[in-house]
């Protein structure tokens, strides 16, 4: 199958949903193999579509889709994603750290358990995934990790509003830019994306904005749009970075970004001043 990534596989932690899902369509459509580690089985009324239903819509666009139905949490599954890749497509070429847990609330009304559960989805598992891939990622010829986390933004107004998601995200970040440095001359580009604006996800309307909200937020696919553009990218030359989906897109040409719904004034998301 022709495309910008014809013939490379891509690990992708979640993806039944959402950025992930659409990322993983984009890709497929462009020629990858998709390797899914999520834990939806099965529907759930709040959160629409399986691990099994992101297949099909892979399938449905050309592309090649393995399921592993597991928790980044658990290294059990990480090592099933990444033996599936190996095993049914000859390797891994793209690692993309989608997984994310979110909780925003303040120090006294954040339970415990779901400190502890930010912390190891999105920090442990960017790492775990990331480090369970690079034995095969460093065999390949362009080979990327494209992990869904802001700029590092020091603002006040971002470390006091949630400082355990906050801390989370910006974990995720720090890890993917000292990776940049720690395999610098590897061939890998390490690179994070984040989104300008609210994306109308299942997360943005039942945690972060309701379905006022995401009548101001984007479409998934600026999103995906901007991560095909960055995976087609040499991995050599374009490696340590911060991206933000609509710079991406502006350079690539897309000069009316209202093709992407929200609206002419969406409404932007966390982590950006």
């Amino acid at each position: 199958m022709a495309g910008k990534l014809a013939d490379r596989t891509m690990v992708i932690s979640g993806g039944s949903r959402g950025i992930g899902l659409a990322i993983a369509v984009a890709a497929a459509a462009e020629g990858a193999n998709i390797v899914l580690l999520a834990k939806t089985a099965t529907a759930d009324p709040r959160l629409p579509g399986t691990i099994y239903t992101a297949a099909a819509e892979i399938e449905a666009v050309g592309g090649k889709a393995y399921p592993v139905v597991g928790d980044v949490r658990h290294d059990e599954s990480v090592a099933a994603a990444v033996e599936a890749a190996v095993a049914q497509f000859g390797g891994i070429d793209i690692c993309v750290n989608n997984a994310s847990a979110i909780s925003l609330e303040g120090t006294l009304d954040l339970a415990p358990k779901r400190f502890d559960l930010m912390q190891t989805v999105n920090v442990r598992g960017t790492w775990a995934l990331t480090r369970a891939c690079l034995p095969h990622l460093r065999k390949s010829r362009n080979a990327h990790v494209l992990t869904l986390s802001p700029p590092l933004n020091l603002n006040p107004r971002w470390l006091g509003a949630y400082p355990a998601y906050t801390l989370s995200k910006y974990g995720m970040t720090m890890l993917t830019l000292g990776w940049a440095t720690e395999f610098a001359g590897s061939g890998i580009g390490f690179n994070c994306l984040w989104p300008q604006t609210l994306i109308d996800t299942a997360a943005v309307r039942n945690v972060v904005a309701g379905a006022e909200g995401a009548a101001r937020a984007r479409s998934p696919k600026i999103m995906a749009d901007a991560a095909i553009t960055m995976l087609a990218q040499s991995p050599r030359t374009y490696t340590g970075r911060c991206e933000v989906d609509a710079d991406v897109v502006t350079a690539a040409g897309v000069a009316d970004l209202t093709v992407y719904g929200g609206g002419e004034n969406p409404e932007w998301d966390l982590f950006l001043d």
